[in-house]
């Protein structure tokens, strides 16, 4: 072959050779320059839907803010109505109770005088205790700086204690007058209304109460067992259980 032609054949392959290079290169500068712009474009659409959600986020927040506030400004409208009324009933009642002040105090002495009545007709159970509460209140009536309402709580105080006295087991130590007019000291014990029961400090003598009669009267030998049972009973020192005790009753107990 002509060196000449061989010649050219190398320098067009070379040039052809350099030129597809060339070409090669620009196609992976293009895909690299492209493959950034598409890595750019992810990160700002990630971005862009990260801002989105935080967004709707914020917007639902704020829509379940409102709904609160909507519901806080509703139950304080309530609240205020409520208060109101409640200020109008309380000056209705104040306008009342100075209407009805003056029946109020004779109705407490009525009521202390009724404590009166039951002490003095009932069993001699805590006789003195009981006469002395109803000294204090009607002490207490006369005291101007003992306001009325706190008066009616203390004589409403003095019959609840009494309503005590008939549903109660207990027992104290106290005076009892016998039918020789002789007063001994003693322990005494109280079912309710319907026992009263004496025994001698000695343990050796027993009485119980007939309210019809109004004196008490020596108890059988063989009951002392008994009682001492419902002594203890009433004195915690044994658990409670059934017991047998003398019964007295007055005529409308016994109707």
């Amino acid at each position: 072959m002509n060196p000449f032609k061989i010649s050219l054949l190398f320098v067009a392959t070379t040039s052809l050779l350099g030129a597809n290079a060339s070409t090669l290169s620009d196609a992976n500068a293009i895909q690299n320059s492209t493959n950034s712009m598409s890595a750019l474009s992810q990160q700002s659409i990630n971005h862009s839907s990260q801002q989105a959600l935080q967004l709707q986020a914020e917007i639902d927040q704020l829509k379940e803010d409102v709904k609160n506030i909507t519901i806080y400004r509703n139950h304080l409208a309530s609240l205020v109505e409520s208060q109101n009324q409640e200020t109008q009933s309380l000056a209705h009642q104040i306008e009342e109770i100075k209407l009805t002040r003056q029946g109020i105090v004779p109705l407490m002495y009525k009521m202390i005088d009724g404590l009166r009545v039951i002490v003095e007709s009932d069993r001699p159970l805590k006789r003195g205790q009981r006469l002395e509460r109803i000294e204090k209140l009607q002490t207490m009536m006369t005291r101007a700086d003992v306001s009325d309402a706190e008066k009616y709580r203390r004589i409403l105080e003095a019959y609840q204690i009494e309503i005590d006295y008939g549903t109660k087991l207990g027992a104290y130590q106290g005076s009892i007058t016998l039918n020789s007019a002789e007063t001994i000291e003693a322990d005494i014990l109280y079912v309710g209304r319907i026992s009263l029961v004496a025994r001698s400090f000695n343990g050796k003598h027993y009485w119980a109460w007939d309210q019809q009669s109004q004196q008490w009267n020596s108890v059988d030998t063989n009951a002392y067992s008994e009682l001492d049972y419902a002594f203890k009973m009433a004195s915690s020192l044994i658990t409670p259980n059934l017991m047998t005790v003398p019964v007295s009753l007055n005529q409308k107990q016994e109707q």
